[in-house]
């Protein structure tokens, strides 16, 4: 059977796996990984796959058109966010148009946290695989292949009729190792030279260690819609093979991207990973997402076996809002967290959500203050975005803190993201103008002009990233 992964064309270059789906000032664009890794469980069944990243090739859906056309998919897979949503349900109504017998499911976020009302959108569309797609798929695949009963597809709500069923849910993956290398669908289907990572070496790929987060941020958008906030691991030893590959399969690669919610939420699996790596003389850069309560230990083990960048969120300098959003952080820990990543010449970037409950223009100074203080090698400051399924969208909405229940309004027209909230000591345009100013001010200073120019002095293969984030941000000027 033969089964398409479609990653819909939106607003040209637009990251829909971004934990804020948008385009970014930047020019990053993230892989589609998670339709990536199901790719890989249904090529692993002995299924047909044809995957098509839209975005990351720049092409619209008429480009596209003939080849879906010929490839005569019977399921049709197509990925979804929060603020293409509309867009995405259009496509898949076009797919229908040109592919009747086809079954069109969506995936994602936005349908996972809101799966009748997405359904409900247009008469077209078929079911939605809710959460953690890759087995609901692979089951769903063997049983439109064998024309078998839909209710047993466990993860899948779907239209029976004009009724719309609910399967029971899916329970989660535990062997993450089951799961074919994300890097080797890669290989073949994507052109790895169209995605880029701003903090990281061109080109880069992004893998997956790990599932689900154990801490408890109100924002956070995949615990609370996706993989759950249980900390699902790979064997460190098959995390180790994974790189072994990159390095052995895809020469051109120059960093690998770690995109686990908190790669170090068990520092001793971390550590063991950085022993491995060490062990087989892997010689590759990496970076990966960590909290602000990563101690020293682990760092020096992270720095031996190749990491060069942590990005962390900071989100606030005021201890109150910090507990508003259950951010399990303190201050304190953000100050010591950036002294020991200097210690061991770890690069971070760190970023500061604007908007935050309880947020005033007095703490908006004390998170500039802070990010002054801590020079980093790059900071990002952005709005609170809130997403439907999590803790934040729920306050929001309580509170009639939203301005909009239009999902396009997520984005402004360039598909960059923008504030949605006016709480009654902010307001929506005050947050934007913040991040504008404070990022502003935090590049152009001359300690942190200084700073890079150290760094480049240490280490000369920092010249080619640093003068692109540089470019960049006189762009962006």
């Amino acid at each position: 059977m033969k089964i398409l992964f479609l990653n819909p064309p939106f607003k040209g270059k637009f990251s829909r796996t971004s934990r804020s789906p948008a385009i970014t000032r930047g020019g990053t664009i993230y892989y589609p990984f998670w339709l990536a890794y199901a790719a890989g469980v249904l090529d692993k069944a002995g299924f047909n796959v044809l995957m098509i990243d839209a975005p990351a090739e720049e092409k619209n859906l008429s480009d596209i058109t003939q080849k879906i056309i010929s490839f005569n998919p019977k399921l049709i897979v197509t990925d979804t966010s929060t603020p293409s949503i509309y867009n995405d349900v259009k496509v898949a109504e076009l797919l229908k148009e040109w592919l009747p017998s086809a079954y069109i499911v969506l995936v994602g976020t936005h349908p996972s946290a809101l799966p009748e009302e997405t359904l409900k959108l247009s008469d077209k569309l078929d079911a939605v695989a809710k959460g953690e797609y890759d087995y609901t798929l692979r089951d769903l695949a063997y049983c439109l292949d064998k024309n078998g009963n839909l209710e047993n597809v466990k993860g899948l709500i779907f239209k029976k009729g004009n009724e719309i069923v609910r399967n029971q849910p899916q329970p989660l993956i535990e062997n993450l190792d089951e799961i074919p290398f994300v890097s080797q669908v890669y290989k073949k289907y994507f052109n790895i030279k169209k995605y880029f990572f701003a903090a990281s070496d061109y080109p880069m790929v992004m893998i997956i260690t790990g599932r689900g987060c154990p801490h408890r941020c109100f924002f956070c958008l995949y615990p609370q819609t996706f993989h759950s906030r249980k900390y699902r691991l790979r064997s460190p030893e098959n995390v180790v093979d994974e790189f072994e590959y990159i390095v052995k399969n895809l020469p051109e690669v120059k960093e690998i991207g770690i995109e686990d919610d908190t790669f170090t939420a068990d520092s001793q699996r971390a550590i063991r990973i950085c022993q491995l790596i060490i062990k087989k003389n892997i010689k590759i850069k990496w970076y990966c997402n960590v909290r602000a309560d990563l101690d020293l230990e682990t760092m020096k083990w992270m720095k031996k076996a190749g990491c060069h960048l942590l990005t962390v969120g900071f989100e606030s300098a005021n201890q109150q809002i910090l507990n508003n959003i259950h951010k399990g952080i303190k201050v304190e820990q953000i100050r010591e967290f950036v002294k020991n990543a200097k210690r061991t010449r770890l690069l971070v970037h760190g970023c500061f959500m604007a908007g935050n409950p309880g947020e005033t223009k007095e703490t908006l100074e004390e998170t500039l203050k802070l990010a002054k203080e801590l020079n980093c090698d790059s900071i990002q400051f952005y709005p609170l975005i809130v997403y439907p399924g999590t803790e934040a969208y729920q306050w929001a909405k309580e509170n009639k803190y939203l301005n909009t229940s239009d999902y396009q309004q997520w984005l402004d027209n360039e598909g960059i993201y923008i504030s949605l909230l006016n709480q009654p000591q902010l307001n929506s345009k005050e947050v934007l103008d913040f991040c504008d100013h404070a990022t502003r001010k935090y590049y152009l200073r001359f300690s942190y002009i200084l700073m890079k120019i150290k760094n480049i002095i240490l280490n000369p293969r920092e010249i080619a990233r640093t003068l692109k984030a540089a470019k960049t941000f006189f762009k962006y000027l």
